[in-house]
């Protein structure tokens, strides 16, 4: 016999098909939890205070935490404290570790049952089953639902979701979702989340490096960057690494290229991103050529001392590579 998840609303008084359909310009206030206030939780759990949720807030850096305050969160010193008071509670962390420790440490001494969890980090798909059980263990309920969108998407609520776990549960987490992005996709089960962002991430990488050495050659042949970006946005070498996030200075407002590299997507987070990705193909026996190129790449890149810049920095260090 298969149980059926049922997503408790425990303070939504709109009835009505009618008063359904307006939830999407008056929302239902939650008490949310906020775990990862770093370039992108930062942003996505401002946005949820936006759209009149309450939040609590949790950050190593004492500095996230003031930022949160200063705009009406509560902060707490225990994970514990902090999803104790929360209906739902979203994580926004580095890697694998890091999230598996946050919710152990969470979940110690128990939890609501009626909290749902989010994991918005990327991380191992498998890392994403082992996390469910253990929250399922705990009596409450687990999502994997990363994002795609960068930093810009974070600011301006647009992030694309890719959610892992039953229908019921993806409808449970869908309304509060909504609140930081613009397209929230059912992948599958728990873990295919995950598998969607890391086959994401692996396109992006590769895509990036595509992009730079595009622009770097049309520069050396003489090309205006500008011209040559507007050729290549409206053929067939369009991306979003070239018409969103141009790693050229100058190119795209608002893109980290502009300010030196500095915020944005880490080299550190894609070099660990696209070792995921290497991990999971070789376990399931996939060629990715490009992919392990890509993923080589950013090591060097972390190798030279670029690790905390912006991963579209390897268009400046392939403009200052020369072919030998």
């Amino acid at each position: 016999m298969s149980l059926r998840v049922i997503c408790l609303m425990p303070r939504f008084n709109v009835t009505g098909l009618t008063a359904a359909r307006s939830m999407s310009t008056k929302v239902d206030s939650k008490n949310i939890g906020f775990i990862g206030l770093g370039n992108m939780g930062g942003p996505m759990a401002s946005n949820l205070m936006k759209r009149g949720h309450k939040l609590h807030v949790f950050d190593v850096s004492k500095s996230a935490s003031d930022k949160m305050k200063a705009l009406g969160a509560k902060v707490y010193d225990k994970t514990t404290d902090l999803a104790g008071n929360s209906e739902f509670v979203v994580t926004m962390l580095p890697n694998n570790d890091i999230v598996w420790n946050t919710y152990e440490e969470m979940t110690a001494s128990g939890v609501n049952k009626d909290t749902i969890f989010i994991d918005s980090s990327t991380i191992d798909p498998n890392v994403a089953k082992q996390v469910q059980k253990l929250v399922k263990s705990k009596g409450a309920r687990f999502v994997d639902a990363p994002v795609s969108g960068g930093v810009p998407g974070a600011e301006n609520a647009t992030l694309t979701f890719m959610v892992g776990g039953t229908e019921d549960e993806y409808n449970c987490v869908k309304g509060v979702l909504e609140g930081m992005g613009k397209r929230i996709t059912h992948c599958g089960g728990y873990g295919m989340g995950q598998a969607a962002k890391l086959c994401n991430n692996m396109l992006l990488g590769i895509s990036m490096i595509g992009v730079s050495e595009a622009m770097n050659l049309a520069m050396r042949l003489g090309l205006d960057p500008k011209t040559f970006s507007d050729i290549v946005n409206s053929s067939t070498g369009r991306c979003w690494s070239s018409e969103v996030y141009n790693p050229v200075p100058g190119v795209t407002p608002g893109a980290p290229a502009n300010k030196n590299y500095a915020g944005g997507f880490s080299t550190d987070l894609i070099t660990k991103d696209l070792g995921l990705a290497s991990g999971v193909a070789t376990a399931s026996n996939t060629p990715i050529p490009m992919g392990a190129m890509a993923h080589q790449m950013y090591r060097t890149l972390k190798s030279h001392g670029y690790g905390s810049k912006d991963f579209s920095i390897v268009y400046e260090f392939l403009k200052n590579e020369k072919n030998n």
